[in-house]
């Protein structure tokens, strides 16, 4: 098994380009985790010209919304999210220098020619194993549209926080590329 690839936050165009569809990352630093809501909200605040409630560039969104904390705890289970539905959202904050995402699910064509434009990537992380993921993060805070609960956005640190390369900033995909091999199994 490929030992996975060291990344900090935030990410830079130097690093994402060398990440390929299919490499294993570490992901240590703060990324920020956002779901349908926060994202639709965000996308009205760009249509309207207005500053973003957070520094987009260089950042990676977990679309995810973590469970409430147990005494002692950052946060609690948090899994990923079906992805494609923040794709109507995506392509404006790419363009605004968001450098990752991490989800799960196939992403649309605009969103897949975005993340190419951009010298982006899309991560995905397991899905189903929410527990495990959360002892990736070390710290949880609210930073904006706290009255959406487990849908605000958060700001995580993270450590280790596992992921894979599913769309690499060349449009690669991993979810076209692995099902022929084992077609005429």
């Amino acid at each position: 098994m490929k030992e996975a690839i060291k990344i900090t936050t935030p990410l830079y165009e130097e690093k994402v380009i060398q990440l390929k569809a299919g490499d294993l990352v570490s992901i240590t630093g703060y990324i920020y985790a956002a779901r349908d809501v926060a994202h639709r909200r965000i996308f009205e605040i760009i249509n309207k010209g207005k500053k973003l409630p957070i520094q987009i560039k260089g950042q990676i969104i977990f679309y995810a919304g973590p469970t409430p904390a147990k005494p002692g705890y950052p946060c609690g289970s948090v899994g990923p999210t079906t992805s494609y539905r923040m794709d109507p959202y995506t392509p404006p904050l790419l363009d605004k220098g968001l450098k990752g995402m991490i989800g799960k699910g196939l992403r649309s064509k605009e969103v897949i020619e975005s993340i190419k434009k951009n010298k982006a990537i899309y991560f995905a992380t397991i899905g189903g194993a929410a527990a495990l993921i959360s002892k990736s993060i070390k710290e949880s805070e609210v930073v904006f549209y706290e009255d959406l609960g487990t849908e605000a956005i958060y700001r995580f640190y993270v450590e280790k926080f596992p992921a894979i390369v599913v769309i690499d900033s060349d449009g690669r995909n991993l979810y076209e590329i692995e099902p022929p091999k084992y077609a005429n199994q």
